[in-house]
């Protein structure tokens, strides 16, 4: 059986960034999801932020080569929810014992959110050592997980809040970084779809 790291794992060396989407129009859904996979982006955060998110997971799932996942996952319900959408991969901005464990026993990869060396004590405690660093830039930036990881050497994470292509490749270059979150490849509005796809190209093409 797969461990939970190992299953996350390969989420996050699917691509150097994993899209970060708030999809308001479940209309933009699709040609989101067509245009970041087009780019070499098949991993997509959907955020549970916005009334149309669940629709939106099944929509992008139609999408060849996506591996559709759920971001802002709070609560146990809200796992459950995003499990019956049909979610591969939950994202959350922290971490709680009660949701630890449901993400444990549904056995589904799982990304939580630290922003300092207690939570990633806590996430290591409870079985999870592939972790989000969230708030990335408001929570010190590149040093700050540069010496966070330093004496918590098992853990590996995806940098999200604040990462924009201008700033990703210093956290990219991190040993403990494997990916970043990011939704700078989909600007609010209409979807451009071919500036959506150009800007994934160019995320997919960052070194790590």
């Amino acid at each position: 059986m797969t461990s939970p790291s190992a299953a996350v794992e390969k989420v996050m060396l699917l691509a150097p960034v994993i899209p970060v989407l708030v999809v308001e129009d479940i209309e933009h859904a699709l040609p989101i999801a067509e245009a970041l996979v087009a780019g070499g982006l098949p991993a997509l955060e959907v955020t549970l932020r916005t009334p149309c998110a669940i629709a939106a997971i099944k929509a992008m799932k139609q999408v060849p080569g996506a591996v559709v996942g759920a971001g802002t996952v709070l609560t146990p319900d809200d796992l459950a929810r995003a499990i019956d959408a049909g979610a591969e991969f939950i994202v959350s901005p922290g971490l709680t014992p009660r949701l630890g464990e449901a993400a444990l026993k549904a056995g589904i990869p799982f990304l939580p959110g630290t922003a300092n060396a207690s939570d990633v004590m806590l996430a290591l405690e409870l079985g999870f050592d592939r972790l989000k660093f969230f708030p990335a830039m408001a929570a010190g930036g590149p040093p700050a997980l540069r010496a966070i990881s330093a004496p918590l050497a098992a853990a590996r994470f995806c940098p999200t809040g604040g990462v924009t292509i201008d700033n990703a490749p210093e956290w990219l270059a991190l040993d403990a970084v494997l990916c970043v979150g990011g939704s700078w490849m989909v600007p609010k509005g209409e979807p451009d779809v071919a500036g959506i796809e150009a800007m994934a190209r160019a995320a997919a093409g960052l070194a790590r």
